[in-house]
């Protein structure tokens, strides 16, 4: 995802440009993942995208299970906190940026089997400084409520 501009913008012509094209929404969540390495490692997939809105999915892998043969509860976080940023980012304007400043997740029952994580969000209408909370949510392949998270995220101009 290196590229220069604003990541709103970015984000939003990256997914257009690949999100049509068979494999171009596997494609840019590895993008995603090698410019943020540490959320790449979960190996989730943006399925859907757009200003204030995204869904990822994680696949059950034993790379993300604890000893209770469930997804890790900080695997959990990571997929919640990317569905949250990406749905916010993904919606801000030119010249705006967003750093993750309170996170807090409540966890209703075990994750197990394929997950889905929907972040949503009204994104900010300018470049001023805002704190965003975006929900996020987590269901299992039956549609259960796994885990609910709040992300705060401060926006404002870059520098």
């Amino acid at each position: 995802m290196a590229d220069s501009g604003s990541i709103g913008p970015l984000l939003r012509r990256r997914w257009h440009s690949l999100a049509r094209w068979p494999g171009g929404r596997w494609l840019f969540s590895r993008a995603l993942g090698r410019s943020a390495p540490y959320s790449g490692s979960l190996g989730a997939r943006v399925v859907a995208l757009e200003p204030g809105h995204c869904i990822v999915r994680l696949a059950d892998r034993r790379r993300v299970r604890n000893h209770l043969h469930s997804v890790h509860a900080m695997a959990l976080a990571n997929l919640a906190e990317l569905a949250t940023g990406l749905a916010l980012l993904c919606g801000l304007p030119e010249g705006a940026r967003a750093i993750l400043t309170g996170f807090r997740i409540d966890y209703h029952r075990k994750a197990r089997g394929s997950l889905q994580a929907e972040g949503r969000c009204t994104p900010p209408p300018d470049n001023a400084g805002h704190d965003c909370e975006v929900v996020g949510e987590i269901r299992d392949a039956a549609g259960e409520l796994v885990a609910t998270a709040y992300a705060v995220w401060r926006t404002g101009p870059e520098t």
